[in-house]
């Protein structure tokens, strides 16, 4: 079976740091590109980053260049976000998700089935 965790989220206050992770089981990450998007209540899905097989970064997101990194460790099977600086409108749920072709900043791009349930990111004081 295939399945995504996402976890290290938390609360943390502003200007602070948490590094994401996704792992993945019954599935070898190498072979997959992988998105990281969030989502607030009442708001679409947003694309944050995304990383290909080959440890390519395709893009960030507008709002997190230069506060994010998105890194892969194909031996571990992991896909971490580290994310700085971090401001009160980045609280979200953080989902991985994997694409079988390709990065996008969509999740539509994503395989339905490869997506992790998220991690709860909250930015406060």
């Amino acid at each position: 079976q295939v399945q995504f965790v996402e976890s290290g989220g938390g609360l943390v206050q502003p200007g602070g740091s948490l590094r994401l992770s996704c792992a993945a089981s019954g599935f070898t990450l190498d072979s997959a590109a992988i998105g990281w998007f969030r989502q607030v209540p009442g708001k679409e899905r947003e694309g944050v980053t995304c990383i290909t097989n080959s440890g390519r970064i395709t893009y960030y997101a507008d709002s997190v260049k230069g506060r994010f990194t998105v890194s892969r460790d194909n031996a571990k099977n992991t896909v971490y976000l580290e994310m700085n600086s971090l401001k009160p409108e980045d609280t979200a749920v953080y989902y991985c998700a994997a694409s079988m072709y390709y990065c996008s900043d969509s999740p539509d791009f994503f395989e339905k089935d490869y997506w992790g349930k998220g991690t709860l990111v909250t930015v406060s004081s």
